[in-house]
């Protein structure tokens, strides 16, 4: 089972979508990516089962 899961996030910032890989071995994640188009910070939570991504929510 493949656990990095790739993820396509869009930036509340910009509007553009940026490809992310996510580690679902743990079932929930807060963390903070800067979109790749605009360099500005996203704070994303993360819920997971292994190898599938439940839910992505930004709190910006």
């Amino acid at each position: 089972m493949q656990l990095t899961v790739p993820a396509d996030i869009s930036c509340p910032h910009c509007g553009e979508t940026f490809p992310l890989e996510v580690d679902t071995s743990q079932s929930e994640q807060d963390l903070i990516e800067d979109c790749s188009i605009c360099c500005r910070p996203i704070a994303l939570t993360i819920r997971c089962r292994p190898g599938e991504i439940v839910e992505i929510s930004s709190v910006n």
